[in-house]
């Protein structure tokens, strides 16, 4: 499980790669959350187009992170979820918060 990170003004675009699962989410998280503490970021987008299996701990990831970029008025976005993983956050309700788009230009113009 790796994440790769790319700015995009203050958004901040974390690109995941591998299978996410509560022994790999905690690693995801928190660095994810130490380069949102070193960045200018305002907005969130999560690149799921590399992620080939994810089980309910995506969801906490995802959700913790909305809760702290809302607290700076920020909106979160997640991109290029396969059939499964977009399935997942469409059961759980995710996607009533955070929208899944076909590409990062979509996310950033919403």
């Amino acid at each position: 499980m790796k994440v790769k990170f790319l700015n995009k003004g203050n958004t901040l675009i974390a690109s995941i790669i591998g299978e996410m699962d509560h022994h790999t989410a905690d690693y995801i998280r928190d660095k994810i959350d130490g380069e949102i503490i070193k960045s200018s970021t305002k907005n969130i987008v999560f690149d799921f187009s590399k992620v080939g299996f994810m089980d309910s701990s995506g969801i906490g990831l995802v959700m913790g992170r909305y809760k702290n970029i809302s607290k700076l008025n920020g909106r979160t976005a997640i991109i290029k979820a396969n059939e499964q993983v977009r399935r997942i956050f469409e059961m759980s309700g995710v996607v009533k918060l955070v929208p899944i788009y076909d590409n990062i230009d979509e996310a950033i113009g919403s």
